[in-house]
């Protein structure tokens, strides 16, 4: 996997994936704010991953999954390099007659098996998780 970064202007950077997509983010400067931040952005990569794993394994587990949010509350260390040390995610998993034991599972799985995102947080910070679902 590759992805290239550039500096477009001020605090301001372009970051490309390989397979073409394109995202400003950085820093705020004199006022503006281009995009999310780089931490920012692992947070999002860290939910996105979770949900996905989530959202396929009730899928194969035919579960009638609808949607699946995550909320994400986190606290980074006040010391440089100031890495997160405490995730929380908040799912919140949409379908009719899910299975609670079933959406229990497809997340602890996600984030202590498949989410590589997770695992690489768990370097730094305590994960922890609950959920709701909506029926």
């Amino acid at each position: 996997m590759k992805a290239r970064v550039k500096w477009a202007e001020n605090r301001t950077f372009l970051g490309q994936t390989e397979s073409g997509h394109t995202i400003a983010f950085g820093a705020p400067y004199e006022g503006l704010k281009p995009g999310p931040s780089p931490m920012e952005l692992l947070l999002l990569g860290t939910g996105g991953c979770s949900a996905y794993d989530v959202v396929h394994i009730l899928e194969r587990g035919r579960e009638p999954v609808q949607g699946v949010e995550v909320e994400i509350d986190a606290t980074r260390a006040e010391t440089e390099p100031k890495v997160y040390t405490k995730i929380h995610m908040h799912f919140i998993v949409k379908g009719r007659d899910l299975n609670p034991a079933k959406v229990e599972r497809a997340i602890s799985l996600s984030i202590e098996k498949y989410c590589s995102a997770s695992a690489m947080m768990a370097a730094t910070a305590t994960l922890t998780h609950d959920f709701e679902i909506v029926d």
